[in-house]
């Protein structure tokens, strides 16, 4: 299947199939204000070939707040600078507890299990910040990747600043077993910035399309964006730790490297292929987007790629 008709069809199905399920499971994340208020009844899906052959169905072009699926990027930015030292501070272990899991933080002497829990991402947050790395920088890649310009929703990274209280004791929790290069402020404006990045599915499947080129940039012509080896890693890590503590669950059903976001958006990868977008704001128990993983199991069923 490589023609964009085939894939455009499958697509519209996926549209067709899910649509008349929205509104009916899963709640809006409702410990941010500001998405609270997102209408649950919107889905998007759009995938983009490692040939640049792009498709696209419902809600796709509709910009919305990636959370998580930011810490992929960062991830990528930090990997870029640091190499292995990135480790020395990380795990690299599924948690099998809540993304904001303080307990297990503790027990572990401040060291998160993996860069795609909030205390990881913090902490890759605080290496950046450590490198001289900005804001702007991170917005820079995005915009690079996804060939526009990308940019903050400040009423989302605000909200998340003013009600974000388990963020802040996980920033603080590290920071008392010197795990922290910088201060807490500065660190967690950072990640709370990333995780407001509005992006479409269009944009985020041309963003995250190096994951299916080996690393190279989406966009002809640019410089690779991972090493081969990098991308392998990073793809390793979503399909282990990229869905929270459902990421067994995932590789069982789905079967592909996936990173989501409370946002209702999710990042999935069948390497040498394509990479898919979907967004759908209702969640469930996990934190992950009920109908995105319905319309990603559908996608796989339908045709047949898999990693395994």
């Amino acid at each position: 299947m490589n023609h964009r008709a085939d894939f455009q069809a499958v697509l519209d199905e996926i549209d067709a199939k899910i649509r008349p399920m929205l509104g009916h499971g899963g709640k809006v994340a409702s410990y941010i204000p500001a998405l609270a208020r997102v209408p649950a009844g919107r889905f998007g899906i759009a995938l983009r070939t490692c040939e640049g052959v792009e498709a696209c169905a419902g809600d796709a072009a509709e910009p919305f707040s990636i959370q998580s699926v930011s810490k992929l990027f960062t991830l990528t930015l930090a990997m870029q600078h640091l190499g292995e030292r990135l480790w020395e501070r990380i795990g690299r272990e599924p948690s099998g507890n809540p993304f904001n899991s303080l307990v297990q933080l503790e027990s572990e002497q401040g060291k998160p299990r993996n860069p795609f829990i909030n205390a990881g991402a913090i902490a890759v947050a605080d290496r950046l910040l450590g490198l001289g790395c900005t804001q702007a920088d991170i917005l820079a890649l995005m915009s690079n990747l996804a060939g526009e310009a990308i940019a903050f929703d400040e009423e989302v990274a605000a909200s998340e600043a003013e009600t974000g209280y388990r963020n802040i004791a996980l920033a603080n929790f590290m920071k008392s077993f010197g795990k922290l290069d910088n201060d807490v402020d500065p660190v967690l404006d950072m990640y709370f910035h990333q995780c407001s990045i509005r992006m479409s599915c269009m944009q985020l499947a041309r963003a995250a399309a190096f994951l299916c080129r080996d690393g190279a940039h989406p966009i002809a012509g640019q410089p690779a964006v991972t090493t081969e080896r990098q991308t392998r890693r990073i793809n390793a890590l979503m399909l282990t730790c990229g869905t929270y503590d459902a990421a067994g669950d995932v590789a069982f059903s789905i079967g592909l490297p996936c990173k989501s976001g409370v946002g209702g958006g999710i990042v999935a990868v069948v390497p040498d292929r394509l990479t898919l977008a979907v967004w759908s704001p209702a969640l469930d128990a996990t934190g992950n987007s009920l109908l995105g993983m319905k319309a990603l199991e559908l996608f796989v069923g339908k045709t047949g790629l898999s990693v395994f």
